[in-house]
């Protein structure tokens, strides 16, 4: 029942797009996003030239990237962070913040000289990462690993087998490796990134690498950017310890602070989790604008801190995603 009544959901959405794009095209329902009022942050990840879900389900082509980004100009009204958190946004037009996670030198590479031929800001949350000693983030080892490894290994004594659309599987336990790691302190991962690290050699650079403190340097030195912080290892900062907790956002905020010159304010949790001890612990280290995706506890919502953000789509037109920028959601 639960297969079935899934797929009437997928259909039904997927023919809704269907409707909203021909109704777009032939200027029927085009009223719907210029008469929108209000405001949302949209959350990227990382930008590639093709094959954009060959590793994950977060990045999104470069041409497709620029096309939403002219459709973002035309009808929307483009805010940084600062003036999201401020309310300095109109009230004639919907307003979106453009925000991207992770670090990667695509953003760089391809999302800057967008930024500023357009004159629009948007904030890149970064890791400490390279300062660890490492040019690839934890999970994208998994990831590479998962398309270009052996289908079995052993870590730490245990047996993971590959299953198609799940990742690496424990043979003993049958949980999934990644999710093993999360609730990990960085040793674990760091183990694992020797055992299969490697495999990232077998994918173009776009799909993995970070970007360097250079790149950071000068990414941060437009003036259409600002620079937040998205922890040091991109651990996940609602399930290790909150002494832990401290320790990755002091460090990678001070790293950040040396690397741009400026005070780092805003933090994105990786992976949209966080606790309530998480939250404390990042407002007694400096923090002014604390960035989810949905808020996980009843009393989020009165926090001012605290922010919601929508994860782009990549498998749907650029049509349906200003709707869903609009709405809040992809139904």
């Amino acid at each position: 029942m639960f297969s079935s009544g899934n797929t009437i959901v997928k259909l039904r959405n997927r023919l809704g797009g269907l409707s909203r794009d021909a109704g777009w095209h032939l200027g029927l329902n085009q009223s719907f996003i210029k008469n929108a009022r209000g405001a949302r942050i949209l959350v990227y990840h990382g930008i590639c030239q093709d094959n954009h879900l060959q590793y994950n389900t977060l990045f999104v082509k470069l041409k497709a990237f620029e096309s939403q980004l002219l459709l973002y100009k035309k009808y929307f009204n483009l805010v940084s962070l600062d003036d999201y958190y401020h309310r300095r946004v109109k009230d004639n037009r919907f307003n979106i913040c453009l925000t991207f996670d992770d670090g990667y030198a695509n953003n760089y590479k391809y999302i800057l000289p967008l930024l500023e031929q357009y004159q629009v800001p948007a904030t890149f949350f970064v890791t400490g990462i390279r300062d660890a000693g490492y040019d690839i983030l934890w999970n994208d080892v998994l990831s590479m690993a998962y398309k270009h490894g052996p289908g079995k290994i052993s870590f730490r004594k245990e047996a993971f087998i590959k299953r198609k659309n799940t990742g690496y599987i424990s043979s003993l336990t049958g949980k999934r490796l990644d999710e093993l790691l999360r609730f990990t302190e960085f040793d674990a991962k760091a183990e694992m990134i020797e055992l299969l690290g490697s495999f990232k050699h077998k994918a173009q650079n776009d799909y993995w690498l970070q970007m360097t403190p250079e790149e950071i340097k000068l990414l941060s030195a437009s003036k259409w950017v600002t620079i937040g912080n998205h922890s040091y290892y991109h651990n996940d900062l609602g399930k290790i310890s909150a002494a832990s907790v401290r320790e990755d956002i002091t460090r990678s905020k001070q790293l950040l602070e040396k690397i741009t010159g400026k005070e780092i304010r805003a933090l994105a949790f990786p992976y949209g989790s966080y606790s309530a001890e998480a939250v404390n612990e990042a407002k007694h280290a400096g923090y002014s604008q604390l960035l989810a995706t949905k808020f996980l506890f009843p009393a989020d919502v009165r926090d001012t801190t605290l922010r919601e953000r929508l994860t782009i789509n990549p498998f749907i037109s650029n049509i349906n995603q200003m709707h869903a920028n609009i709405s809040g959601n992809y139904k």
